[in-house]
């Protein structure tokens, strides 16, 4: 097996590989951890809003992807029932076992929620979609701009997410640092435990060889206050 090919097969495993603990992809997906499990077995049956996974399980980042989806769609206001069944839906038609994860969901999505609202019809579909001034279908603005979010690779999956939208450079990628937020590939964890060790935001900086401007965005993140009197600790 070539090397390449091999590094490709390895980043598909990290897909589907459990790695992030309920309590932080709650987090990063602004949501409570328990509204997490929740949806992972609404009435007790196995009947879940998200794939399954084993009780306690952590997400793999596919199962995360698709969180922030539903954690969006929740936030138009779309009953989880609903949900269920749309994902369900767009499984079979998309042929794909995680869909709202699909490149295919951001551009053909639209259509194909309309075709099921013809076989179940009760308005979750109006809260997605709405008609543009050209008469174009386009997703609501919540859900545009999670979608917005990801990156995906050439016809396919979302492949990176950028948290809290493009204009913020904090990103989850399965290929760096097994999946953690990273600035500059940096995780800020990382970052974090320098601060916690009294390093000055320029100590970090120079420590990882990134821009301010990263530390404090990765300090935020990791719900900090950068503090810029903090004196550096190599100053001369």
């Amino acid at each position: 097996m070539s090397a390449k090919k091999r590094d490709k097969e390895l980043w598909r495993a990290r897909l589907y590989a459990p790695a992030f603990r309920i309590q932080d992809a709650a987090r990063y997906a602004e949501i409570s951890a328990q509204t997490v499990a929740r949806w992972h077995n609404l009435t007790g049956t196995n009947r879940s809003v998200l794939s399954h996974k084993q009780p306690r399980e952590a997400l793999s980042y596919l199962q995360l992807i698709e969180l922030a989806v539903v954690a969006s769609m929740r936030g138009l206001g779309v009953p989880l029932e609903k949900i269920r069944l749309a994902r369900e839906y767009l499984a079979t038609q998309m042929r794909s076992e995680y869909p709202l994860a699909e490149y295919e969901f951001k551009t053909d999505g639209k259509e194909l929620l309309v075709e099921l609202k013809d076989v179940d019809p009760g308005g979750a579909v109006d809260s997605l979609v709405a008609a543009s001034s050209k008469g174009q279908l386009v997703w609501k603005e919540a859900l545009r701009r999670r979608l917005d979010e990801f990156e995906y690779e050439t016809g396919g999956i979302a492949r990176q997410w950028w948290l809290r939208g493009r204009n913020k450079p904090v990103v989850i990628d399965p290929t760096i640092a097994f999946g953690a937020p990273n600035v500059g590939t940096i995780p800020t964890w990382a970052v974090r435990q320098h601060w916690d060790a009294g390093e000055s935001i320029k100590d970090i900086a120079n420590d990882f060889g990134i821009k301010t401007a990263l530390v404090e965005c990765a300090l935020e993140f990791e719900g900090l206050k950068p503090d810029h009197s903090r004196r550096d600790l190599w100053a001369s």
